[in-house]
């Protein structure tokens, strides 16, 4: 009873009430999850390269752009739901949330049979797509066939923090992914140092400490006693609802799948050049992640923030939680990458040894290069955001796809083959793809939030 006690507090309003103090109380629990999502890909690939062998090291470490797409094409479908359920919780219409809920967990579980045959089928697609060794490709083929095994889990998750964040309630979410990180964790180094398991006891690992994290969210929507409790006997498919969420969701599923996906086409530019070019981007990239964590939980509160107050018809409220939020992913971005780009080399040379001055060197110049652009970045994502919350998710998916994908591999192809084909002009090929998007998606912005706010006047 305490637990579902602390949910009903953990319920927010975002429609009155502080807004700064809304979206920090919101994206602080996604930044937290967001730093231990990476702790667990960290140990994952730290566990197979020091106790299994590089062969495992390899496997399980080209299979990120996989892995990747699957969370990225749920995870976006996922915010469909979020937007419709959190525009009817702003209205105060709590039968329609009731609906919008109902038909979502129903579609979630559908979907689960139909992905987890679907996965299971593709896999050897999958593998000759990644074009990896003989010796490679068997690792990876057990790895697959296992996670896509336990795919539900990871729908399940998706599903219930989607419901949850939409009602303003982050806390929950971050907790059961914490829970979920330090069981992998420890059965990452019981089913590969224990039992000798290799590739299959990290696959297994992933797959139990999903489940458990499945199990906590459905466990607390079946409980809980606010508007989005779930009854096994009103599990029903509200035809219009569902269409609402496909329509806003979908778009970002295939949008966050695909730029994925696409980035591991940068790697085969990267790779032309020597050894210590592609450890040196390698390092960078790790970092680079970092760098996304706070704007990307800021943007995430943005989407509950606006669908609120829209769903309250108070958009200039939501016009100001716009603004709030953007200077917000500015201030944060701006303190991490500072001290970043100063000492760069010194971070650099954590992820290797002191002793790869060349390494070090790329490293350093990939981050001092790309650093400042990363401010450019936030326009997109907190005014992708905030699109997504007004139902306009074509918009955000249509600009990234063209930015982070089309765009950038003309831009690639282009340059290396006319122009210059150098470290520096392959490296800022990302902050290219994020300047173009942030252009394309403000201007949108401009254009779509005047428009919903006349109309709300009429």
């Amino acid at each position: 009873m305490a637990t579902i006690a602390l949910l009903k507090k953990k319920e927010t309003d975002m429609t009155s009430g502080s807004i700064f103090n809304h979206i920090v109380a919101f994206a602080i629990p996604l930044l937290l999850g967001n730093l231990f999502q990476q702790l667990y890909n960290t140990v994952d690939t730290w566990v197979v390269g020091n106790y299994v062998g590089k062969v495992a090291f390899s496997a399980v470490g080209q299979l990120s752009p996989v892995t990747n797409t699957v969370i990225g094409f749920f995870s976006g479908f996922s915010s469909g739901a979020s937007v419709v359920i959190s525009r009817y919780f702003g209205a105060h219409d709590t039968e329609n949330v009731s609906r919008a809920v109902h038909t979502y967990v129903k579609a979630t579980l559908i979907l689960c049979v139909f992905f987890t045959v679907l996965g299971t089928l593709i896999v050897p697609l999958m593998i000759n797509v990644l074009n990896s060794s003989a010796e490679i490709a068997a690792e990876q083929k057990i790895y697959l066939r296992i996670y896509f095994a336990g795919v539900s889990s990871l729908m399940l998750y998706n599903m219930g923090s989607a419901i949850l964040r939409a009602i303003g309630n982050s806390t929950f979410p971050f907790i059961f992914l914490v829970v979920s990180t330090v069981v992998n964790i420890i059965l990452d180094l019981v089913f590969v140092l224990g039992f000798g398991m290799g590739t299959q006891g990290v696959a297994i690992a992933t797959v139990m400490a999903q489940t458990i994290s499945a199990i906590l969210v459905v466990s607390v929507l079946l409980r809980t006693d606010t508007v989005v409790k779930v009854h096994i006997d009103k599990l029903n498919i509200n035809t219009k609802i569902l269409l609402e969420e496909v329509r806003i969701g979908f778009p970002s599923a295939i949008q966050m799948s695909i730029t994925a996906f696409s980035n591991v086409f940068v790697y085969s530019y990267i790779n032309f050049f020597n050894t210590d070019v592609t450890s040196g981007w390698t390092a960078y990239n790790k970092i680079d992640q970092l760098f996304f964590l706070p704007m990307q939980s800021i943007s995430l509160a943005t989407t509950t923030f606006v669908g609120q107050n829209l769903g309250a018809n108070d958009i200039g409220r939501a016009i100001r939680g716009v603004k709030t939020a953007l200077f917000m992913a500015w201030g944060a971005t701006l303190c991490l990458i500072t001290p970043v780009m100063i000492f760069a080399p010194h971070i650099v040379s954590l992820f290797i040894d002191n002793s790869e001055s060349g390494v070090i060197y790329y490293g350093t110049m990939f981050l001092r290069m790309n650093g400042p652009f990363f401010l450019a970045a936030c326009v997109n994502q907190v005014m992708g955001a905030a699109l997504r919350g007004c139902g306009k998710s074509e918009v955000p998916m249509a600009t990234m796809l063209f930015s982070f994908v089309l765009f950038r591999q003309v831009y690639l192809f282009v340059v290396t083959r006319y122009i210059s084909n150098t470290p520096q002009t392959v490296g800022i090929s990302f902050p290219v793809g994020w300047t173009v998007c942030s252009l394309i998606i403000g201007i949108f912005y401009l254009v779509v939030f005047p428009k919903e706010k006349r109309e709300k006047d009429k």
